[in-house]
């Protein structure tokens, strides 16, 4: 299983303590015990970014990446980019995947600072539970907001709304084969398809770092109407680079953090009608840039931290998108 922006942005497991019994439990070869062995660490660790909506200063705080740990259907139904876990399969469940990670990566979950890493043992012990199916014994966890028809643990689970709109995007498009995408590799980029043998695509510069300039992008075009998700956090990419996406019309979560880009670049995105992420974290985007945002009705989430927006802008682009999570301080 790929990893998407969400899993970028805070998929944070985390497992605390315990480091003793895990291990001899470990090495007993038993199976694990998920509400024992595991549960305790997500609730400690974990679930206070990912459970339930719930209110907070009078805001309402969702799960991050609509990713809920605190129900076994929600674990199983995954975020908001599908399963996060494969059953039977660790390596290539976006919940383990995520925690082995360099610690300098800024996928690892969790994020360097936030929490304790995992130590090897937690790590094994997450893996084996993983692949030995993922069994959640008798715990159901918390039933709220768990749609009609979905099974405690397991069973067929309905498609989250982000998957919905991919399905439709892949609908008619032909898959592309690998050499269609030679000359984005060669610039740096990592390209992978959302689903296997779909359509969709995933490209990531973010590894190549300062090497990818605007020029560098001219390797995308081709691949343009079937990107749906393109990172290009931390390149030398500015508003002359975001010309080239102007015609990407299955575009549908961009990165942009800790680029040069300004509010006059975002101009060029304005016509891309399914994009619902946008993140200019670090960015060089002012309240004049708000104003196109606000005429982006298909945003669903906007970071701004770090940038150049003020609490009066940020006020402006939530009264002109009001089911936008804008998130800034």
């Amino acid at each position: 299983m790929m990893r998407s922006f969400f899993h970028r942005i805070c998929l944070a497991v985390v497992f605390l303590g315990g480091g003793l019994a895990v291990s001899g439990a470990f090495a007993q070869g038993s199976k694990v015990n998920f509400e024992k062995q595991i549960l305790p660490f997500l609730k400690n660790s974990c679930v206070e970014c990912h459970r339930a909506p719930y209110e907070k200063d009078g805001k309402v705080k969702k799960p991050k990446g609509g990713l809920r740990l605190d129900a076994a259907w929600a674990i199983t139904l995954g975020s908001e980019d599908g399963e996060v876990v494969d059953v039977g399969k660790a390596e290539e469940s976006a919940l383990y995947t995520s925690v082995m990670l360099p610690a300098d990566d800024d996928d690892v979950m969790p994020p360097e600072g936030k929490a304790d890493a995992l130590t090897e043992a937690q790590k094994q012990l997450l893996k084996k539970w993983i692949d030995e199916g993922a069994d959640f014994g008798g715990w159901a966890g918390n039933l709220t907001g768990k749609p009609k028809g979905v099974t405690n643990a397991g069973g067929k689970m309905p498609v989250s709304e982000i998957q919905e709109v991919y399905k439709k995007l892949a609908m008619g498009l032909k898959p592309l084969a690998e050499d269609d995408w030679k000359a984005v590799v060669d610039a740096g980029g990592h390209v992978s398809p959302l689903s296997e043998g779909g359509p969709l695509l995933e490209v990531d510069f973010r590894h190549a770092g300062k090497v990818v300039s605007e020029a560098s992008l001219s390797c995308l075009v081709d691949l343009g109407s079937h990107v749906a998700v393109l990172d290009l956090s931390k390149t030398e990419v500015g508003d002359a680079g975001l010309k080239r996406l102007a015609k990407f019309e299955r575009l549908v979560k961009l990165d942009l953090h800790g680029t040069a880009v300004t509010g006059a670049g975002l101009k060029s995105l304005q016509g891309l009608k399914h994009l619902r992420y946008l993140n200019l974290y670090g960015s060089q985007v002012a309240d004049e840039g708000l104003q196109l945002l606000g005429k982006m009705k298909s945003l669903k989430e906007v970071y701004l931290w770090d940038s150049k927006v003020s609490a009066k802008g940020v006020k402006r682009l939530k009264q002109a998108l009001p089911g936008v999570e804008v998130s800034w301080e």
